[in-house]
């Protein structure tokens, strides 16, 4: 087997343009996980037990399912009940929210690391729940999880090839393309797995660096 390097150059700006879609959905998705996230976590401290249930039964779904399935749910299921998103919008969605269900978890782990006299202290100041949140508790609990969020990241980051599934062009759908046109697999499939180790060491090494930065900041105080 030889790599032909001609045939590489020819393919590499359709595999750069898919390296971009790929980046995008990974970013837009784990906003998408962050916000829901932290939504689903902070509606299991509301004092009604049914909402609590309901926002438990609905992390439990998410994390216990595949993810293929539900972005196949996404974009088969929801348009026969009315409701039509962008083929790039459902894959998005679809890693936000699976990845949602961990987030939650993560985020819980913060709030609950948080000092029980911080609860006491704003109840003690009179403080409304939304000031306990916003102003107290979140800013706590957020910061230390911030390198598990960046592993949950790069997860989604090699998780995003399944949205070619449905349609989006991410770089493995165009990695096909290419090789559906001129039968050559090797050379698009090998760069594929090229760019997504070097952007997974890239990225573990930064979380690596924050980490360090967190602890030291840490043992400061």
């Amino acid at each position: 087997m030889t790599f032909d390097w001609e045939y590489a150059r020819e393919i590499l700006p359709d595999l750069l343009t898919g390296a971009e879609i790929t980046v995008y959905a990974t970013l837009l998705g784990m906003v998408v996980a962050c916000v829901v996230g932290l939504v689903l976590c902070v509606i299991e401290y509301l004092p009604i037990k049914p909402v609590r249930v309901a926002a438990r039964g609905v992390g439990e779904f998410l994390r216990n399912t595949p993810l293929l399935i539900q972005i196949f749910a996404l974009y088969y299921i929801l348009p026969q009940i009315g409701i039509s998103l962008p083929v790039f919008a459902t894959g998005v969605a679809a890693l936000g929210l699976q990845y949602a269900a961990y987030v939650s978890e993560t985020y819980r782990a913060g709030i609950d690391s948080v000092p029980r006299g911080q609860w006491e202290a704003c109840r003690a100041l009179n403080l409304s729940a939304r000031h306990t949140w916003v102003r107290v508790i979140l800013p706590q609990a957020v910061r230390p999880v911030v390198p598990a969020l960046g592993t949950f990241m790069i997860g989604m980051f090699k998780d995003s090839p399944l949205l070619f599934t449905i349609g989006v062009a991410e770089i493995l759908s165009e990695a096909m393309n290419a090789g559906g046109r001129t039968y050559q697999y090797t050379e698009p499939i090998i760069m594929v797995g090229a760019f997504f180790l070097a952007m997974s060491l890239i990225s573990a090494l930064l979380l690596w660096l924050l980490d360090r930065r967190f602890a030291s900041s840490r043992s400061l105080v």
